[in-house]
């Protein structure tokens, strides 16, 4: 039977971004001067290891590059990987992995080879191309499966989490009408024009208080030790 579909874009990518990277600084295109980074400090170490699983500091890396090139496009190329970059980082990953391995077990919530390609090729579009993908993969020192690993982790992922929370995250057209009246100020459209709108809102509120009580109690049985120092300053 197939899995359920994966939700809207929306819905889907910006609800893990919310639920992972709460704690992601700086942001893409912040101003201020960037801390000094621990990109070319070590070629390789262990960062954590996730329900016995090693993550290195490279695997991290790039990982963290892929999310951020996802998030804020191609202007996120060059964001400098700090500490606090990759904290936020490794909370992501932790908790993609996580849900995965879970759902191996079950042999649940495959990623079809056609999805993986679309997710593939959008990320060639951000970089500006085959020969930008090329370069980018280069400097990682990755080959495009293991993108793809990558981007077939997370698309499963968010389907994973969606498939959870999805129904719990709608909302009524009292709720709807009840936000529209405590609010009425910020609609001088009136509630027919905004209801779309609203409704949206509330969703999206929702959705991600929910995403993120989920992924604390997913995380809560997973076996996660996180090894370099600034791993685990980020379970402080």
């Amino acid at each position: 039977m197939r899995e359920p579909m994966s939700p809207p874009r929306w819905l889907g990518a910006d609800t893990l971004w919310l639920a992972g990277w709460l704690s992601l600084a700086p942001a893409v295109g912040a101003a201020a001067t960037p801390p000094a980074t621990v990109e070319g400090r070590v070629a390789d170490q262990v960062v954590a290891i996730i329900e016995g699983q090693v993550l290195t500091l490279s695997e991290l890396r790039f990982e963290a590059r892929v999310a951020l090139l996802q998030r804020g496009g191609v202007q996120a190329l060059e964001l400098p990987l700090d500490e606090d970059t990759l904290r936020g980082a490794l909370e992501l990953i932790i908790n993609q992995r996580v849900q995965v391995l879970n759902a191996d077990r079950l042999q649940a919530f495959p990623a079809e080879p056609a999805e993986v390609q679309a997710r593939v090729d959008a990320f060639q579009a951000v970089l500006g191309g085959e020969a930008a993908l090329k370069r980018f993969l280069s400097r990682h020192d990755v080959d495009v499966q293991g993108l793809e690993r990558v981007l077939a982790r997370g698309l499963r992922a968010e389907r994973i989490l969606d498939s959870r929370i999805r129904l719990r995250a709608q909302v009524g057209e009292t709720e709807v009408r009840r936000h529209f009246e405590q609010n009425a100020d910020e609609y001088p459209e009136g509630y027919e024009a905004a209801r779309a709108a609203i409704r949206e809102k509330l969703v999206r509120g929702r959705y991600g208080a929910l995403a993120a009580e989920e992924l604390a109690q997913v995380r809560a049985s997973a076996q996660v030790r996180r090894v370099a120092p600034f791993a685990r300053e980020a379970s402080r």
